[in-house]
């Protein structure tokens, strides 16, 4: 689980990013800065790296030793979480109605940080895992195209939503996700992501609205 690095072919990836320099670490912290310096540098370290995986020259970047870590994954949500609660309290100041996560990575994160914020969490499934009525967007990637739903009637008129998922690369996804909040009459608060690829310019896709995110791959 996690999301692949190709330097040499960054519109060819699924998610990736130019090198970093040889012997430094191209992944930097952002919003979990803080934490602390010490406490982000331990969570990055659960990011595992693993070179040509699934071939070179792609560097696959996994989650799964972040996720089975429960003080980190804990910690993660926090750090999202502490981006929308008033002055660092257990409470909303009235920001958020409920979290939207992003098919499939972005359920892992967003179910427990709707949890911390005491809020509801919304599914954006891909097409074809709802029974009807949906709401749907379709979108084009570089070789095709695809759709993201949301259950008809499942967001109220005017609910403000937060947007997660893990990884934000060519801005594709966040983009249609972000549109097919508002086509079912929601308000995007902000897109939340654990990982930035800098290199993809995922965010200008994403121009006007919030970002926020914890890590990053490139400057």
């Amino acid at each position: 689980m996690g999301w692949d690095i190709e330097p040499q072919h960054p519109a060819h990836a699924a998610a990736g990013d130019v090198p970093a320099a040889p012997g430094a670490d191209d992944i930097v912290p952002d919003a979990l800065a803080l934490l602390g310096a010490g406490r982000a540098a331990q969570i990055r370290a659960l990011i595992r790296d693993v070179p040509d995986y699934p071939h070179p020259p792609v560097v696959f970047r996994d989650i799964t030793p972040l996720l089975a870590d429960g003080p980190a994954l804990t910690d993660v949500v926090e750090a999202f979480a502490g981006m929308h609660l008033a002055d660092g309290a257990s409470a909303l100041d009235g920001e958020i109605d409920v979290v939207a996560g992003m098919e499939a990575r972005g359920f892992l994160l967003g179910a427990p940080l709707a949890t911390r914020l005491g809020v509801g969490f919304l599914p954006l499934r891909k097409a074809g895992k709802l029974p009807p009525p949906v709401e749907r967007v379709d979108y084009d990637l570089e070789y095709g195209s695809a759709a993201i739903e949301l259950r008809t009637g499942t967001l109220h008129p005017g609910a403000r939503v937060l947007l997660i998922d893990d990884v934000l690369a060519t801005g594709g996804t966040a983009r249609a996700a972000a549109e097919l909040v508002e086509r079912s009459g929601g308000q995007v608060v902000a897109l939340a992501f654990l990982l930035e690829l800098v290199g993809l310019g995922g965010r200008d896709r994403l121009t006007g609205r919030t970002v926020e995110t914890l890590l990053r791959v490139g400057s």
